[in-house]
């Protein structure tokens, strides 16, 4: 099984489309409730649709999107513009992870993790 895509509530797709092309994602959809993006050399989509009455923004997640030179990217992004909540850190669980919010509040983490995102040290056994 693989993930096919992950969609999140805006409230001004316009605002939001730009910042998600900002991050350097690459839209193959377009309509004025809806857009989707697709990743450089990924498999997954990310999608938005537009939430005029906010009902979809009262449930918020965290999404994650990884990135083998995240400083570099940061800086990148910063000097387009893009505001930082934090910093690139090294975290205790062996990612290091910038944090934002996109224009409708959603938080955006960019991280990089290497192996450990799938095998860190304490990943459980796996049972056949």
């Amino acid at each position: 099984m693989n993930l096919n895509q992950v969609t999140l509530a805006v409230d001004d797709i316009n605002l939001a489309v730009d910042f998600y092309k900002t991050l350097g994602l690459i839209q193959i959809v377009s309509d004025e409730h809806y857009a989707r993006f697709s990743f450089p050399g990924g498999d997954s989509t990310f999608s938005i649709y537009l939430d005029p009455d906010k009902r979809g923004l009262e449930c918020r997640g965290v999404v994650y999107f990884e990135h083998e030179e995240l400083d570099q990217l940061v800086e990148n992004l910063k000097g387009k513009g893009i505001e930082f909540d934090q910093e690139p850190i090294d975290q205790p669980f062996l990612w290091k992870e910038a944090v934002l919010s996109d224009p409708s509040g959603n938080k955006i983490k960019l991280y990089w993790a290497g192996e450990n995102r799938l095998n860190p040290p304490w990943k459980i056994e796996e049972r056949t």
